[in-house]
């Protein structure tokens, strides 16, 4: 048995990274989906914390890229530019070069393809229905897609028999079986926006088929305070405390 914790959008928030990887217990893979730094305070702890985990596959986000400079600045909103810039001028080199070599393409992994966006557009396109779902079918040939980048904890279930596409929200810590092809999302570690302010992830298990949403509570007001004392907007510290 396989068993893989899936997890995205981490946004530099170490605390949140930490609660997801013991609630998630012990797995064998580890498949982050992109944005490890922007908005949180602790980019660097949580790049060197990903760094210490075995069998691990991390994508590039487009706040990845920012930070990077491969992405202009000009397209985030003010408060996530002022955060980009902070992250910047705080990553230390080793860890700017670990974005570096971070892919932007999509990746496969047997049954499964993995980006950040959607496979149209791997790095900035956001799954957020089911019409833009369906268009994104045609671009990858694996039965599963798993994304993130919307900070939804979601699925884009497709339907061989009527071929349409619906959305799924399975419930945390119930299986949701894997039949017909479909988009998966674990929903966002560090700055959830589906209206639940703990923590989100996923186990796939790639002998069962199934897929598990996970969700966990963490110390949020310390990192708010952390976000605060760092200078960063205090946009950023008030939205995980409302999930949005």
């Amino acid at each position: 048995m396989t068993r893989i914790l899936v997890f995205s959008d981490v946004h530099a928030n170490l605390t949140a990274l930490e609660a997801v990887l013991e609630d998630a217990g012990p797995v064998e893979e580890y498949w982050c989906l992109g944005d490890v730094v922007g908005y949180g305070p602790d980019p660097n702890e949580c790049i060197s914390r990903l760094n210490s985990l075995p069998h691990m596959a991390c994508l590039m986000g487009n706040h990845d890229m920012a930070a990077i400079g491969n992405l202009k600045l000009d397209m985030f909103n003010g408060d996530a530019k002022r955060s980009l810039v902070w992250q910047r001028e705080n990553l230390t080199r080793e860890n700017m070069q670990f974005l570096k070599q971070l892919p932007v393409k999509m990746q496969v992994h047997g049954d499964f393809s993995l980006v950040h966006g959607s496979p149209r557009d791997p790095v900035w396109e956001y799954l957020l229905n089911i019409r833009i779902a369906y268009e994104n079918l045609v671009f990858y040939q694996t039965n599963w897609c798993c994304v993130g980048h919307s900070h939804f904890q979601l699925v884009f279930q497709y339907q061989q028999t009527t071929r349409e596409v619906h959305v799924e929200i399975p419930l945390p810590g119930k299986d949701y079986p894997l039949d017909d092809r479909a988009f998966l999302n674990p929903g966002s570690v560090g700055q959830p926006r589906d209206r639940d302010i703990r923590a989100a992830y996923a186990i796939l298990d790639t002998e069962k088929k199934t897929w598990q949403p996970g969700r966990v509570a963490y110390d949020i007001p310390q990192v708010q305070d952390r976000i605060i004392k760092a200078g960063l907007p205090a946009r950023h510290a008030e939205r995980l405390g409302g999930g949005w």
